[in-house]
């Protein structure tokens, strides 16, 4: 048994204390929220609502979800991510893997371009009226075309091709296989550990952005959840998601009423944030290899 120094388990126990606390800061937020949303949005108002819901209610559930506006809007988000992160990886692996090519000309001029538009860009007006002149403005490919192709992205993955055994190509080539043979029959069958992890960070930041639809759309079908629940935290519009629930009764106008801003938009965050969430699970293993990837050096 290897026996530990006593600085050591001190050392030991204000790490593991650190970071008990830290894990706890990160998770009580979104703890609280999903209490916030399963407790009745008036008492919420009184406040002490913290670890467990005071008075437990369905009612900011049953609004979001007889919303068409917020369902239609978790579509649209699903969509986007979904299309958003194949289309961006496998545009962003082939760019990668033609950057790999040492015959290529002007190869290092092009990766000078490519590190220049990290730091720089046109801004959100010159941005805006390319949009507008491409034919993107309310169009759902203004989600997708101009997230093709992440910089970052692709170091990373140029840099995971590097690695691979040169002898692999050679001998694909020896058999007559093409650049496009390779690449889709050898290159990404083994790259499923950086795919994973950059897929995830892209899927990630389709998911989360609200950004992008709240400056060119304005079609409401086109707009994803996360730009609703930010139209609901800055405006009340509580009676207006309410008219979407059938109020014939006087006992279920009554019922109504106890439903605040606050708790719907702790209802609709959960709904916004749990399918993302629990992705992560799945991509957790591939983590490691993945994101360290990026550290190693030419």
């Amino acid at each position: 048994m290897v026996r530990i120094a006593f600085g050591d388990r001190v050392m030991l126990i204000c790490f593991y204390t650190f970071l008990i606390v830290l894990s706890i800061s990160a998770f009580y937020p979104f703890w609280n929220a999903l209490v916030v949303s399963f407790n009745l949005g008036v008492d919420t108002s009184k406040g002490g609502v913290t670890f467990w819901p005071r008075v437990f209610t369905l009612e900011n559930y049953e609004i979001v979800l007889k919303d068409n506006r917020l369902i239609n809007g978790f579509f649209i988000a699903v969509s986007r991510t979904i299309v958003g992160t194949i289309t961006a990886i496998l545009m962003t692996a082939i760019l990668a893997y033609g950057m790999t090519k040492r015959e290529l000309i002007g190869r290092k001029a092009y990766m000078v371009y490519f590190i220049f538009t990290m730091y720089f860009n046109g801004g959100l007006i010159p941005t805006f009226l390319l949009f507008r002149s491409m034919g993107l403005m309310n169009s759902f490919w203004v989600f997708i075309i101009p997230a093709l192709i992440s910089v970052w992205n692709m170091i990373i993955f140029r840099t995971f091709f590097r690695g691979l055994p040169a002898g692999l190509e050679e001998s694909a080539q020896m058999d007559g296989c093409t650049n496009w043979g390779i690449f889709f029959r050898i290159i990404l069958p083994l790259s499923g550990p950086v795919i994973a992890t950059l897929g995830l960070f892209t899927a990630v930041s389709h998911w989360n952005d609200w950004f992008v639809a709240s400056i060119y759309i304005n079609n409401e079908k086109l707009l994803p959840i996360q730009t609703m629940l930010r139209q609901i935290l800055n405006a009340n519009i509580v009676t207006d998601m309410s008219n979407n629930i059938d109020t014939a009764s006087q006992a279920r106008m009554d019922s109504l009423r106890t439903i605040t801003t606050k708790s719907l938009t702790m209802a609709t965050m959960m709904v916004a944030t749990l399918p993302i969430v629990m992705v992560y699970p799945f991509i957790q293993k591939y983590f490691v290899k993945g994101v360290l990837i990026g550290s190693l050096k030419e």
